[in-house]
């Protein structure tokens, strides 16, 4: 990778760069995951690159949501890996939920480097190799799910997720996280939590107040959740965005 000074203003977004620029040299992030980072990028800018009052209370709802959860399941796709594997599995090894590899750009030599990337950072339950199950109402490889992992969850945390998948695993009665940076998007929209913040401070995040939250009973975890509406969430990410471009032009 590229020797990035911590000291230059851009550091955090060249280095989630090269993260996925590496990631598609190693053969785990698709070419097309490059075109997806650069999208999220832009709206991080509009965000100010700083988790929003919005984001922090919809991390907050979601750890609780996944602490409460009978079958927790957390998916990941070639970006997710390339940015925040070790992340991903602290999270996984907290709620003792698995780790499921789940990509639109399928191929089985993908599918093994992922999960060998995740095992290599500590994790103990990775599926998606052997997949067992379909998706109803998904038409391409994205619809592959394992039995005993997403298919059989309760609720399922998906970052970077595309919103016809969100939108399938809805229909299927989960409750779904999703971490997005646009709060526009089908997949913010659809899901029932939506953390607007970028997934390199999103997954630290949630796994800090997951850990924080993991003692609590389980019906105080659910208090947590209720109430909370994930339209007002969005509606005020939108807010917070309006309210960063308006400081940027003061005069």
């Amino acid at each position: 990778m590229t020797d990035i000074p911590k000291s230059h203003p851009r550091y955090a977004s060249l280095v989630a760069r090269e993260r996925v620029a590496e990631g598609v040299k190693r053969g785990f992030t698709s070419s097309q995951g490059l075109i997806a980072q650069g999208r999220g990028e832009c709206f991080d800018y509009l965000l100010g690159e700083k988790t929003t009052e919005s984001a922090a209370r919809a991390t907050h709802v979601a750890a609780a949501m996944l602490l409460a959860a009978k079958r927790p399941a957390l998916s990941v796709n070639g970006n997710v890996a390339a940015l925040v594997p070790e992340e991903m599995v602290k999270l996984a090894s907290i709620l003792k939920a698995p780790l499921e590899v789940n990509l639109f750009h399928r191929s089985e030599e993908r599918v093994k480097r992922i999960a060998d990337l995740l095992r290599e950072h500590g994790a103990t339950q990775v599926l998606g190799e052997r997949p067992d199950a379909i998706v109803p109402g998904l038409d391409h490889a994205r619809a592959k799910a394992t039995r005993g992992g997403i298919f059989d969850s309760d609720v399922v945390l998906i970052p970077l997720e595309d919103g016809d998948r969100c939108e399938a695993l809805m229909a299927m009665g989960k409750k779904v996280i999703a971490i997005d940076l646009n709060p526009l998007s089908r997949t913010s929209r659809q899901a029932t939590i939506s953390i607007v913040d970028n997934i390199l401070r999103a997954v630290p995040n949630l796994t800090a107040k997951a850990k924080e939250l993991s003692a609590m009973p389980r019906a105080d975890l659910e208090k947590v959740v209720q109430g909370y509406d994930n339209q007002r969430s969005l509606r005020q990410a939108v807010r917070e965005i309006q309210d960063h471009l308006n400081s940027q032009f003061r005069s």
